[in-house]
């Protein structure tokens, strides 16, 4: 079964304000298994555009990141996030097949 990815680009208005959605997450993300794989870090914009923040999660599965998503503790963190920040979030299932020069 392949795995899931949260695709996010966060621009922040209020850093502080900002910590608060990132400490409420923190619950559902351990709930439903999810694993940055990106949380910030140095990058560079190579093609479109890119916001200040970039961040990659992983789940076990789309519906497991599916679920996550639409949980009533990530719901409830989204409302601490809305008035500071602004953002583009992408939930895409991972591809499970054969890799370039496999058979």
């Amino acid at each position: 079964m392949a795995k899931a990815y949260w695709v996010a680009r966060v621009d922040i208005s209020d850093a502080d304000a900002y910590g608060k959605y990132i400490a409420a997450n923190a619950e559902p993300f351990a709930k439903y298994g999810a694993r940055f794989l990106v949380r910030g870090g140095d990058f560079e914009e190579v093609e479109g555009s890119a916001r200040q923040k970039q961040v990659v999660l992983e789940f076990a599965d789309y519906a497991t990141a599916m679920a996550c998503y639409n949980s009533p503790e990530y719901q409830a963190a989204i409302k601490l996030r809305e008035a500071v920040s602004i953002g583009d979030l992408v939930i895409v299932e991972g591809y499970d097949g054969p890799q370039p020069g496999e058979s």
